[in-house]
């Protein structure tokens, strides 16, 4: 049956299966992902994009409408290098369609021709053999062939044998794919659409789309990749929302923060992408140009070397709510999970997007409220998909479940993505913070010394049996900000100079231990505490945490070092997600017991 025009329910199926396809490729795309760099995240990033856009778009009669829907849909679940071009050629294709209720082939080639420009314009440095290139040439081959193809069927069949023929010549292009012996893999996943979009056209039902159209091509046996090519630490992408936004400003600003800077949207709505080491400074300043939403900042070295340069086969996830130094995660390979944090209406992520002291600069400054939030579940599945899709198993050591539902929300992952608890371990630390990081500090020993993952699984439970907190706590002040106190009892403890000691019942929610009338003697009764329970025990380790306080979490340091006998595992700074309900000034220690 000929295709003579597209309404606006017949572009909103043919979308849904561009975006099965790229859905159903993710895993290979992951697996020749090399450029920019070689993450293994492109397939995870596309599909991503595809789910946000089936899920937020809606269908219409109009194709003006239809196509609106979906390129707000695609600009705001943007996700990677790729699903941002992506998303800014749609955007694009929605502005160059104006008002029309159906598309002919003749104006839909010349939309989908300016449309490149958008996303050529949005990327600061263009590499030909990545999927600007294959975007191109698709588009001209629709654009020269509409005026005398009248049928959409016979056009996009037509241009899709054009596509092929530039990705199978992206490794002429580009030395790197060359090296690896694959294509491109953002080029690969927009061909893949491409595919899905002409079976829809061509068969009339999405059910129909079964195999595609022309000959998958074939993955080498191994994809060679480089770590040098990791340059940069991050992938930050986020949101930029408000009125009459200096695209200018923003574009300048994202190109000195790193490389493979991509700038989409418009002065009210800017997607915005860059690798760079410095994700909290580019945060913390972009937020003078708009509201920061959609917040994501992958951290590619950890998935180089979960992809490439696995230390250990079983993986060790946490939390940022985890007080482990960088230097420690960083040695033991622990992939951490951020979560979210909101200043008045601006999205951080916990220690990546933000930095302890960014954080208590605004805790300071400002009188706008801190609220944290749990990543959303998407982003958790994402991570425990990427996770066991590159190790043999995985231990997951979670902030205390009875303070937050993270460690719930990887028990739904698990069990969304049909993943065994044999194969995936989720451990409730009953802790947070300093207390926690002892736990992930255990089982991530457990890894090095080659101890299998059942015993590792089994074993958690008596390392967090055996774990103690102490929270020395300078003023309830943010505790009562941030509701966990009540102002009258913030008020009666500021009047009375009331220092409390704090710390996790059994079930690892908070509980007071005691008071003092001084700091002073706050750190007599904590060290007396710690010396009536160490005695006649063998300590594992101990870690001690401070939040603007080095001096006292160091004479709390020296203190330990003479009564146990050895230096602390780790000195380090509180997270902010924990500092927004504890405040400045306070000092964490918590003891492994053997």
């Amino acid at each position: 049956m000929k295709i003579g025009y597209l309404d606006g329910n017949r572009l909103y199926y043919a979308f849904l299966a561009g975006g099965r396809a790229v859905i159903q490729d993710r895993d290979h795309l992951n697996r020749i992902n090399v450029f920019p760099v070689p993450d293994s995240d492109t397939g995870t990033n596309l599909a991503s994009t595809m789910r946000a856009i089936a899920e937020r778009a809606r269908a219409f009669p109009s194709a003006k409408h239809t196509l609106d829907s979906i390129a707000d849909a695609a600009l705001i679940g943007a996700r990677g290098n790729s699903g941002i071009i992506f998303a800014q050629f749609i955007y694009g294709l929605s502005q160059e369609v104006r008002n029309e209720l159906r598309l002919t082939t003749r104006h839909f080639g010349e939309s989908v021709r300016r449309a490149v420009q958008y996303a050529r314009r949005s990327i600061m440095a263009p590499v030909e053999g990545t999927m600007i290139t294959i975007i191109h040439d698709w588009a001209e081959a629709v654009y020269e062939h509409s005026l005398r193809m009248k049928d959409f069927a016979e056009l996009l069949s037509y241009s899709l044998h054009v596509a092929e023929r530039s990705l199978k010549d992206t490794p002429l292009k580009l030395a790197v794919l060359a090296r690896a012996g694959v294509v491109d893999a953002g080029a690969k996943g927009f061909f893949d659409f491409l595919e899905g979009v002409a079976g829809f056209i061509k068969q009339g039902s999405i059910k129909a789309i079964v195999a595609a159209e022309t000959a998958r091509l074939s993955l080498p046996p191994e994809v060679h990749a480089a770590r040098s090519e990791v340059t940069k630490r991050y992938c930050a992408e986020a949101l930029l929302v408000g009125n009459r936004i200096d695209v200018g400003a923003v574009r300048g600003l994202v190109q000195r923060a790193g490389e493979s800077a991509i700038v989409a949207g418009s002065e009210t709505k800017i997607r915005l992408h860059v690798h760079t080491d410095t994700p909290a400074d580019l945060f913390f300043k972009a937020r003078e140009f708009g509201t920061i939403q959609e917040i994501k900042a992958d951290d590619m070295l950890r998935q180089y070397e979960a992809a490439h340069g696995r230390k250990h086969p079983i993986a060790v996830l946490t939390d940022s709510a985890c007080d482990l130094p960088r230097s420690v995660l960083d040695e033991h390979q622990i992939h951490m999970v951020p979560f979210s944090l909101f200043f008045g209406e601006n999205l951080f992520l916990d220690k990546v997007t933000i930095e302890p002291e960014q954080f208590y600069e605004l805790l300071r400054s400002t009188r706008t409220r801190a609220r944290t939030a749990q990543p959303s579940q998407a982003d958790v599945q994402r991570v425990l998909e990427f996770l066991a899709g590159h190790y043999e198993s995985v231990v997951a050591v979670t902030i205390s479940a009875g303070l937050t539902g993270f460690y719930g929300q990887l028990l739904k992952a698990r069990e969304a993505l049909g993943l065994d608890p044999s194969r995936v371990a989720v451990v409730n630390s009953g802790h947070l913070s300093v207390s926690e990081a002892l736990v992930v500090l255990r089982v991530a020993e457990a890894v090095r010394e080659g101890r299998p993952f059942e015993d590792i699984s089994s074993s958690s439970a008596e390392w967090v049996r055996k774990t103690r907190l102490w929270v020395d706590v300078r003023t309830l002040k943010y505790m009562v900000r941030g509701g966990r106190v009540s102002p009258a009892k913030g008020l009666l403890a500021a009047v009375l100079n009331i220092k409390p000691i704090v710390s996790l019942d059994a079930d690892g929610k908070a509980v007071a231990l005691g008071k003092s009338f001084s700091r002073r003697g706050n750190m007599k009764k904590i060290l007396g505490l710690i010396r009536e329970g160490s005695a006649g025990r063998k300590v594992w380790n101990y870690g001690l945490v401070h939040a603007q306080n080095p001096y006292r979490a160091l004479r709390y340091a020296d203190e330990l070092q003479a009564m146990l006998g050895r230096p602390p595992a780790f000195v380090s700074d509180v997270s902010p997600v924990v500092g927004v309900h504890n405040g400045i000034g306070v000092v964490g220690i918590a003891l492994m017991f053997e």
